[in-house]
């Protein structure tokens, strides 16, 4: 997945976006290994039907441009 992000660059500023959207409140004080926050869950849960889903690296890509599409506005 990793390699699929890093071959495009123009998707890197929306990478770094979204993980830190992602982000837990107070991550800073959590284990290093931590839980898939419940928001992340009940997407997996929804795009593949089970919460332990790991999505594909094509999705990310897909995903990651259609966030960078979508208006600043509306986030």
């Amino acid at each position: 997945m990793a390699t699929a992000v890093a071959g495009r660059p123009v998707l890197w500023p929306t990478l770094v976006r979204a993980a830190a959207a992602f982000r837990p409140r107070r991550w800073w004080n959590r284990d290093a290994v931590r839980r898939a926050t419940p928001w992340v869950r009940f997407r997996m849960e929804t795009a593949y039907g089970t919460d332990r889903a790991v999505p594909t690296a094509a999705d990310v890509v897909t995903w990651l441009r259609w966030l960078r599409a979508w208006p600043r506005s509306r986030r």
